[in-house]
């Protein structure tokens, strides 16, 4: 097993905890949750609604996949967590599964949870493969 590599990306997503964006061994990449934030603008309120706060958190994830080098084609797994489960379930999966091709959606878990870090209403994770 090689060595892990701990992947910190130029103009990724400020972590709001002591974390690394990205951490990788022999081809495996692990994404720590993004939130619903702005790279350009960290301090800035949240997107309005979980719409936009979705889109927000996978572009954050493209942006830290960019930055080891992969895109969400690579992504085999994702989890997903939602403050408001139940009111925002349908739309969350509305707005999450654009990102996707029909045919090449990874394996997903969604978790209803009582509270998220910075207020969001959204927070996903991932793992992703080296081809």
């Amino acid at each position: 097993m090689a060595d892990p590599q701990f992947h910190m990306i130029s103009g990724g997503p400020r972590p709001v905890a002591p974390f690394s964006h990205a951490v990788e061994t022999d081809g495996w990449v692990i994404l720590t949750g993004q939130m619903p934030t702005d790279p350009e603008a960290p301090d800035a309120a949240l997107p309005e609604g979980i719409e936009a706060q979705t889109r927000q958190v996978m572009e954050n994830l493209e942006i830290v996949l960019q930055g080891v080098g992969l895109d969400l084609s690579h992504v085999l797994q994702c989890r997903c967590y939602l403050t408001e489960f139940e009111r925002d379930y349908a739309a969350f999966n509305e707005t999450y599964q654009s990102f996707f091709p029909a045919d090449r959606r990874p394996a997903r878990t969604t978790i209803g949870v009582t509270a998220l870090a910075v207020g969001a209403l959204v927070e996903i994770d991932c793992v992703a493969k080296r081809p």
